[in-house]
């Protein structure tokens, strides 16, 4: 079996040549029981880079990052906030669907930490092709990759910290936390929140000096 190339190790690829590369990947056992590699999409010069967990069931079978229950409510958010999809990309830290299987369903299995590791260079080389201005964490898992265990979302979430791969990075919660809310009254706050985070994102982002755009991913 050939070995999967590891972006760590070159200069920065475009984010074409890393999609096609991270659809071979054999880094960790997960590949096998997924439907393919998700890898991130949106905008090649995106200013704002999205970093959730994994891809879900629905992401799975699409091959497309956040295209589920939890992707349209993060969309929505972001137009709320007053972010433009224009200036967003949209990844995972782990690429491949971790599943057990419940009858005829497949359950979301949180990925353990070898996996995060071992899907760790592409998204280092996702960040290094794009350069963003800020980088949003969404829930624990992404945060942690991101940013170490020593980072807890529900203390941290709304700061921003400068980082190797970016100025500005700051975490919330993963839009799935906020469907699983018992009430509806909890999860319109959760709802509230999630919007006014991504809010102080777009507020930040608006004091940054745009960047050229004629690199291409």
């Amino acid at each position: 079996m050939a070995k999967t190339p590891d972006p760590s190790r070159s200069r920065p690829a475009t984010l074409d040549v890393l999609r096609k590369q991270a659809a071979s990947c054999r880094r960790c056992d997960l590949w096998a029981r997924g439907t393919q590699t998700v890898f991130g999409s949106g905008a090649p010069h995106a200013r704002v880079v999205l970093v959730g967990e994994q891809p879900g069931d629905v992401e799975d079978q699409k091959g497309e990052p956040f295209v589920g229950p939890a992707g349209r409510l993060l969309r929505e958010a972001l137009g709320e906030a007053g972010l433009d999809l224009a200036d967003v990309y949209l990844t995972n830290a782990v690429k491949h669907f971790k599943w057990v299987p419940r009858g005829k369903r497949r359950i979301h299995q949180k990925p353990n930490r070898d996996e995060i590791v071992a899907c760790r260079p592409w998204l280092d080389g996702e960040l290094a092709a794009i350069k963003p201005s800020i980088v949003v964490a969404l829930g624990a898992t992404a945060a942690g990759a991101l940013l170490g265990p020593q980072v807890r979302v529900t203390r941290d979430r709304g700061q921003f910290q400068a980082t190797s791969f970016a100025p500005f990075v700051t975490v919330t919660v993963h839009p799935s936390s906020i469907l699983r809310s018992r009430t509806d009254e909890e999860r319109r706050d959760a709802r509230d929140r999630f919007v006014q985070d991504l809010r102080a994102v777009a507020e930040r982002l608006r004091k940054i000096p745009h960047r050229s755009t004629s690199r291409r991913g």
